[in-house]
């Protein structure tokens, strides 16, 4: 039986809620999507609800019913997909992550450091970001749900040793490698992994 998924859409620390429309436009119309931004972070407008990693969790949460639902993240948001799919493992019911730590120690993965970067170009942006240190290597191996994992072999943020060490953690993940892929993938290569989210999110339940 094929189930029609709803799904939620995660950004990175850009925190734009439209980073994903480019893929979701491609999927199936008749998909529930939910696009969230990030309060305070990027240039998105602060909350006063928000001031943590645990509040994006909670908007999350509050999109995902009863579920199931699929989550689909880029970059920080999946650390934020990866925390979800470990407190709700029988609401998540597939994964995509794409150029995310998921919880890994990026810098011992050779990833450059991006957060002096940001923050000149976001010079509003919550400074909690900073203080985000979370690892998740050791409770990886016990995500079993399907999870599609998309790199790029040009981006210097996420590099593919990333992908690669969370293809190997992950029981259930395939790594998709797109020749030039930087850390905005997703998003300027809509048509190219539209495609492929497809195929992963529309198979049969199983």
């Amino acid at each position: 039986m094929t189930v029609t998924p709803k799904l939620i859409f995660l950004p990175g620390a850009g925190a734009d809620p439209d980073f994903w429309r480019p893929v979701g436009e491609r999927l199936p119309a008749s998909w529930g999507k939910v696009y969230l931004g990030w309060p305070g972070l990027g240039h998105q407008p602060s909350h006063p609800d928000v001031n943590g990693l645990e509040d994006l969790l909670g908007l999350v949460e509050a999109q995902m019913g009863e579920g199931p639902v699929d989550l689909l993240a880029q970059s920080m948001g999946g650390l934020v997909a990866m925390l979800t799919a470990l407190r709700h493992p029988r609401k998540v019911r597939r994964l995509v992550l794409s150029v995310t730590s998921a919880g890994l120690d990026m810098k011992q993965l050779g990833a450059a450091d991006w957060q002096a970067t940001y923050h000149r170009n976001h010079p509003n942006a919550a400074r909690w970001l900073s203080d985000v240190h979370v690892d998740l290597s050791a409770q990886l191996p016990g995500i079993a749900l399907p999870v599609l994992l998309l790199w790029g072999d040009a981006d210097p943020i996420s590099p593919v040793t990333v992908g690669e060490r969370l293809a190997d953690l992950l029981p259930n993940a395939r790594l998709h490698v797109l020749p030039g892929g930087d850390h905005d993938l997703v998003h300027q290569r809509a048509a190219e992994v539209a495609p492929l989210i497809a195929a992963h999110l529309g198979r049969a339940d199983d």
